[in-house]
């Protein structure tokens, strides 16, 4: 009998926990699990990234900032999430631009802006202010570190100017790169491609009349040509669109952070590598300057997430080894904006991610200080 009253107490145990999650609590105590589930799911089966920002998987809600185009002062966690917050450092609730247009401007408007196409006749122009003076590459785009030589054959190809295995295999080393100082005219027939940080530069830039912008909050490498961000006569159209009916003597591409919440350093450089030669096909003429992405601020890559310095880092080791210093050149803003560290300075960052409006012409008189010479 012992046992028919345990079972019995069992079963009506359950039997009361049934009914209190069907009629009480409406099997809410599952709910946010079912949907994280599903979330997940959604994401991995549409191909979806987990950005750093939140801007288009719901579940990165909640993790650290990464990329915020209104900054965490206020705003909702994210690499590009559109909180609140002022990047001039001020704190008062910042103004949110759409992507593909000027603050105050409606979307799809004539006006330049983010996503903007340059008034007819700029496109292609050979735009250059003034040659400034000559310096020397630094280190700046020499790629970090050096491939050792592999093993190569007992006799050397014909022409290698070797005798029997002295000379080693392996891509050539990029040749040195003679920068010159330019003004801000020469950015009239450059695009500007990439995220939140990009989205910085357009508006304290002071380059919004001048250059082309295609940035978005939230653009990542693996949906750069397919985002539709860029304002057009009907709507906005995609990237892969702009560049096909526009051209360009020179393209900055500023793109990474928000790629750090997924796939590793391997795949993210070969997803990077494919949308460069793509740009090259687009935009044959073209020089390319791939910008390192930009780190953060030592206590931010410390809260032990996934953006990290170091994780930066690696990335940008890889994108160096991508110039040929002919036609795509490495450029790295971070020895200028960093500390002792090796992370973003305090006090140039309202989040520890994006540089404040005060700070952004660090980054433009580098990019004018790194200007190379149109044929």
């Amino acid at each position: 009998m012992k046992w028919l009253k345990k079972w019995f107490y069992l079963i009506l145990l359950v039997g009361m926990g049934i009914i209190y999650l069907t009629c009480v609590d409406k099997w809410q105590v599952y709910a946010e699990s079912v949907q994280t589930a599903k979330n997940w799911y959604e994401n991995l089966r549409q191909g979806d990234v987990l950005l750093a920002d939140g801007a288009v998987d719901s579940m990165a809600e909640g993790m650290a900032d990464a990329d915020s185009d209104g900054g965490d002062a206020g705003g909702q966690p994210g690499a590009d999430g559109e909180g609140n917050g002022s990047p001039d450092g001020s704190g008062a609730e910042g103004e949110t631009v759409e992507s593909g247009t000027q603050p105050g401007q409606p979307a799809g408007g004539d006006t330049a802006g983010v996503g903007q196409m340059p008034p007819s006749g700029e496109n292609g122009e050979q735009g250059g202010g003034p040659a400034g003076t000559s310096a020397p590459n630094g280190e700046s785009g020499e790629p970090s570190g050096e491939n050792p030589p592999a093993e190569g054959p007992e006799n050397p190809p014909e022409g290698s100017g070797g005798q029997g295995g002295d000379a080693p295999s392996g891509p050539a080393e990029p040749k040195e790169v003679a920068y010159m100082t330019v003004e801000d005219d020469y950015f009239a027939d450059a695009v500007f491609i990439g995220d939140s940080r990009t989205m910085g530069m357009f508006e304290y830039g002071g380059l919004e009349e001048t250059a082309a912008f295609y940035c978005s909050t939230g653009l990542t490498v693996y949906k750069m040509f397919d985002s539709e961000i860029v304002p057009a006569q009907n709507g906005k159209i995609t990237v892969e669109e702009a560049l096909q009916q526009n051209s360009f003597a020179k393209i900055y591409l500023c793109i990474g952070i928000n790629e750090m919440g997924t796939g590793t350093v391997e795949s993210f450089l070969e997803a990077y590598q494919e949308a460069v030669d793509h740009l090259r096909e687009l935009q044959p003429d073209a020089i390319i300057y791939l910008q390192a992405i930009i780190k953060v601020t030592a206590e931010r890559s410390a809260q032990g997430d996934y953006i990290t310095n170091e994780g930066i880092a690696a990335r940008n080791e890889g994108i160096a080894l991508m110039a040929d210093n002919e036609h795509v050149f490495f450029l790295d803003v971070n020895p200028l904006i960093c500390d002792e560290t090796g992370g973003m300075v305090p006090e140039y960052t309202f989040d520890g991610v994006h540089l404040m409006a005060q700070y952004i012409d660090i980054w433009k008189d580098f990019l004018k200080s790194h200007a190379i010479a149109l044929p």
